[in-house]
């Protein structure tokens, strides 16, 4: 990974300085307004793009989120088109997150491929099919948990007469923290009639600590699936406790499993708790 989320090191407010692209040359400062002196001199606002190098159907991840846990490597693979009248050399791309690329008070954490994208011509002349691939290694590359949420998609290219293009929004994914969650009904066997206290834990990715810790005042389904049916059916919504614990009762009627389902935020993946039996007498 040529860039860690949040701890990346940035020459002044040139952030693909740190990709190592061709004839690229930062700018000095943290005040410097240009984007690489390669691609333009120009000011770089938010959403901006610049050159005859077009980028489009993006794809991060075929399109699902980007999940991490505290350990590993997880390949995220992002396939898009670059198109150009006059050919194209080479692109980069490395994903984003905050709300101007040209500044470092503006990014709040980016990750770079280890290879530069693979690109294939196709059967129409200047435009290229292009895959890139992330090798995130949580436990190096996230180590601030602010950094889940949003991220966004830069492309840079040249074209054969190296003339540079770039976008640095050409699509989003949401980089979240893998979750766990668990459901214990008890007790086993019940009686009918009576009382069934279900119990569970909703805990996420700690980047920072690279642990997982209790996920605090989150709502989680309670659901029932009767022996013999492939259905679940919602029987309330309980919230976690200070330290992530899930806890209720409901009424042991007929034999069947229990669960707690999660169904996420913007920062953080859903989770369903494995069926607990409950034999109903």
């Amino acid at each position: 990974m040529r860039m860690r989320a949040a701890t990346a090191v940035f020459s002044g407010a040139v952030v693909l300085s740190t990709l190592a692209l061709p004839a690229a040359q930062a700018s000095e400062g943290p005040s410097a307004s240009t984007k690489l002196g390669a691609f333009s001199a120009k000011a770089v606002q938010p959403r901006d793009s610049l050159g005859n190098t077009k980028f489009s159907n993006a794809v991060v991840n075929g399109g699902k989120d980007i999940v991490l846990g505290t350990t590993g490597t997880k390949s995220v693979t992002v396939t898009y088109t670059a198109k150009d009248a006059n050919g194209v050399a080479l692109t980069e791309a490395f994903l984003w997150q905050g709300t101007d690329s040209s500044t470092t008070d503006g990014i709040t954490g980016g990750l770079g491929t280890d290879d530069d994208p693979n690109c294939t011509e196709t059967a129409t002349q200047g435009t290229y099919t292009c895959k890139a691939v992330f090798n995130i290694k949580p436990a190096t590359d996230m180590k601030d948990n602010g950094v889940a949420g949003t991220w966004k998609l830069f492309l840079g290219a040249w074209d054969l007469y190296a003339n540079a293009s770039y976008n640095d929004d050409v699509a989003t994914t949401a980089i979240k923290k893998a979750s766990t969650l668990t459901a214990d009904a008890t007790p086993e066997p019940v009686k009918k009639g009576k009382t069934i206290t279900v119990t569970g834990k909703l805990a996420r990715a700690n980047w920072s600590t690279g642990k997982y810790a209790g996920y605090v005042s989150q709502p989680a389904k309670l659901q029932f699936r009767k022996k013999g049916s492939s259905t679940y059916t919602t029987l309330k919504t309980v919230k976690t406790n200070s330290t992530g614990v899930l806890k209720t009762t409901t009424t042991a009627t007929v034999d069947g499993y229990f669960r707690y389902v999660f169904a996420g935020t913007t920062t953080t993946a859903a989770a369903t708790a494995p069926g607990d039996f409950v034999d109903v007498r």
